[in-house]
């Protein structure tokens, strides 16, 4: 399995000189735990995670040093800049690492582990063309154990027309994630409203070489971050 199969297609990102309160908001809102950056001619420039918003002067969390450790280390300009900034710029991970849309599982997990990060930018040449988190790992491992297999060309193709299906809505998941093994279809990501569910369930059904489709989707209430798993997997979790 390489990573355009099991990638998130529609990537929330976020402008290096937007807030940072619109980023904390904007992760909140969409449940997610980090953001590319993209800047204003679509490069991707960094990466903003929930990490970055530990050391934060608002609540009171960023570092404690003395005078002469301050000398010492040296870094307190930096620090401060990380711990007072206003602006996605002043916190972002810069230069964030990625892999192309052909990397293997393997070399994803070994770039992850190596890093220590979560979550990593998918990119077609310049261009980012999805992202790949530890959820994303979660859900291929979750198929295979269902000893299904590996996906085909067909399956591949089937992806793709259950992505764009869904995407050109409206009321489309929040980082709608589609992994197809032999025509049975599963679908991951954030709704904000039951209707949703049905929609996608439904669209997805609709598409040709489709045999069955397994509803992943997470409920999250915007206002206060609660979250529930999908009705299948809660039964699925009761049964097991």
């Amino acid at each position: 399995m390489r990573a355009h199969q099991i990638m998130t297609r529609s990537v929330i990102t976020i402008a290096p000189d937007a807030t940072i309160l619109e980023a904390a908001n904007t992760m909140l809102r969409h449940h997610v735990s980090g953001l590319p950056v993209i800047d204003a001619a679509g490069r991707l420039v960094g990466i903003v995670s929930e990490g970055d918003f530990i050391r934060r002067n608002e609540i009171g969390t960023q570092r404690k040093r003395g005078r002469w450790l301050k000398v010492l280390l040296g870094d307190s300009a930096v620090d401060y800049v990380r711990e007072c900034g206003r602006r996605v710029s002043d916190v972002m991970a810069s230069d964030p690492i990625t892999v192309t849309e052909d990397a293997t599982l393997e070399e994803i997990v070994n770039v992850m582990e190596t890093n220590d990060i979560k979550r990593l930018p998918v990119m077609k040449g310049d261009k980012l063309v999805g992202i790949v988190s530890r959820a994303n790992l979660m859900h291929a491992v979750a198929s295979l154990a269902r000893e299904i297999p590996d996906p085909t060309a067909d399956d591949d193709h089937i992806r793709s027309r259950v992505l764009t299906a869904i995407d050109k809505n409206d009321w489309s998941p929040f980082g709608l994630n589609v992994i197809v093994r032999d025509g049975i279809v599963h679908l991951s990501g954030v709704i904000t409203d039951e209707r949703s569910r049905q929609a996608a369930m439904v669209a997805a059904q609709n598409v040709a070489g489709v045999n069955k489709v397994h509803d992943h989707l997470c409920w999250v209430d915007t206002m206060s971050g609660m979250f529930l798993k999908s009705p299948e997997d809660i039964e699925s979790a009761r049964a097991g």
